[in-house]
């Protein structure tokens, strides 16, 4: 079976509704905003200054808000851990890829701290943010250990 080249989503937004419906990945971010194909087949683009974030979902039941908006723990999965404040005051933490050719110039794909959750991923209009910080980079090249060295006075068994 092919994948399907839309991915549900919901459109959170400040002064009005959430919005449900699907989204192509690769064509979605329009020069006046995000596209939306609703469940009834209704085209529409939503500007970027009304959108808070872009939720790209499992299933549209039950996905009002994110279970957890940030880590318990330090994450585990490699990138950059920043934490998002929004216009509104909200809060999010997430990884972004410790990639800057991967970042878009009109916002940021965050993978939320419940990724298993419901939310799978998050994008984020730089427009809607007040704040972004790097709290930390998990998996960093740069810190690799280096392996102990045999104590001098052990024996090799195969020498």
């Amino acid at each position: 079976m092919p994948a399907s080249t839309t991915k549900k989503a919901l459109i959170r937004r400040y002064e009005r509704e959430t919005l449900a419906g699907y989204v192509n990945p690769a064509s979605f971010l329009q020069p006046q905003g995000v596209e939306l194909l609703s469940d009834q087949g209704h085209a529409s683009i939503v500007p970027y200054t009304e959108i808070k974030l872009v939720a790209f979902v499992k299933e549209f039941e039950g996905a009002t808000e994110p279970q957890r908006q940030v880590f318990q723990t330090r994450p585990k999965t490699a990138g950059l851990w920043v934490s998002l404040r929004f216009r509104d005051g909200g809060l999010l933490e997430g990884i972004i890829p410790n990639n800057l050719m991967l970042l878009e110039g009109s916002g940021f794909t965050v993978i939320p701290p419940d990724s298993f959750g419901n939310q799978q991923r998050v994008w984020v209009p730089r427009g809607s943010l007040e704040a972004l910080e790097v709290l930390g980079v998990v998996g960093s090249p740069l810190q690799r250990r280096k392996p102990k060295p045999a104590p001098k006075e052990q024996i090799g068994l195969f020498d």
